[in-house]
């Protein structure tokens, strides 16, 4: 649990401000929007192809899945969204997932070394 509301906290740190500053969001739909992402991210990247693939495969399917995410969202919730306010949110979240990804690869050899 505790690998998810890192996750949340540091997408939310990134996602929230931007849509706040780059779309007619407000604050309780820019939440939900990030909560919903970290959902998907979380289980998609980090439980499915982190554990069969490495850390950057997982980081760039993450951005790519920012970026799907991101303009699907910005359609059914008619915000303005750029392309290139997308791509330079989409390429921070990849930057965040690359340090989450590093996070829980120093969690788990912490938890490894505990354990023996």
């Amino acid at each position: 649990m505790i690998r998810f509301l890192v996750k949340v906290v540091m997408n939310g740190i990134i996602l929230v401000p931007l849509l706040l500053w780059y779309t007619e969001a407000n604050v309780f739909s820019a939440i939900v929007a990030t909560l919903l992402f970290s959902v998907i991210a979380y289980l998609v990247g980090d439980r499915l192809i982190l554990r069969a693939s490495n850390n950057l495969v997982a980081t760039v399917s993450d951005a790519i899945l920012a970026v799907v995410y991101l303009w699907a969202a910005s359609a059914v919730m008619h915000w303005s969204l750029n392309w290139g306010e997308l791509l330079f949110t989409a390429v921070l979240l990849g930057v965040v997932e690359l340090l989450y990804h590093f996070f829980l690869k120093r969690f788990d050899t912490e938890d490894e070394r505990e354990r023996a």
